[in-house]
């Protein structure tokens, strides 16, 4: 968290708000105000140096917030777990993960995105795809079944995943996907 300062032109005044950053689904940054402080000149008349003092507040709240951050989980290890249970997530999908980044597929899939007007996130669908193949060979429809499976919060539907594919063809021809994606060296 951080003290915003935001000044204006029209009025003059600066307003000072309490602010917190985070990630949106998209990995976009984006801010959330949690508390509005006021303006400067009003709490000149109250505090001697309003930025100071709300500056530390802010940093006060976010040591806070850190620290109900943490929770306490508890284990009966003589329970055995069920495996009929939907909530079992997978971790084999780490590894692709690391080879699928150093390939920069998920930075070649966000550029060639950036002029389209999707609401789903076509490299999360790529992601979902190969792993899935990788993991669990299967049809499209049953990696799309499947995606709960996975710690990552992949919010697209069957039909995204259909319209994907053809913007995936598109980029393949159109921006040559294969002299885009970085070759690492394995020894």
């Amino acid at each position: 968290m951080f003290l915003r300062k935001n000044y204006s032109k029209k009025t003059g005044r600066t307003h000072l708000a309490i602010v917190q950053g985070y990630r949106d689904i998209d990995g976009k940054n984006k801010h959330k105000t949690v508390q509005r402080v006021g303006y400067l000149d009003e709490l000149q008349k109250e505090f001697k140096d309003p930025i100071a003092h709300f500056s530390a507040v802010a940093e006060a709240m976010d040591k806070e917030r850190k620290a109900t951050k943490n929770i306490t989980v508890t284990l009966d290890m003589a329970e055995s777990v069920d495996r009929s249970n939907a909530n079992r997530k997978n971790y084999g999908h780490i590894v692709f993960s690391k080879i699928y980044h150093e390939l920069e597929i998920d930075w070649f899939l966000k550029n060639a995105r950036r002029h389209e007007n999707f609401h789903f996130n076509t490299d999360a669908i790529m992601r979902l795809l190969v792993f899935s193949r990788l993991l669990f060979p299967g049809s499209k429809r049953a990696s799309v079944l499947n995606k709960e499976m996975f710690f990552e919060q992949l919010h697209f539907t069957l039909d995204d995943v259909y319209d994907a594919l053809t913007h995936f063809n598109k980029i393949a021809i159109n921006h040559g996907f294969s002299r885009h994606v970085m070759i690492p060296n394995y020894v």
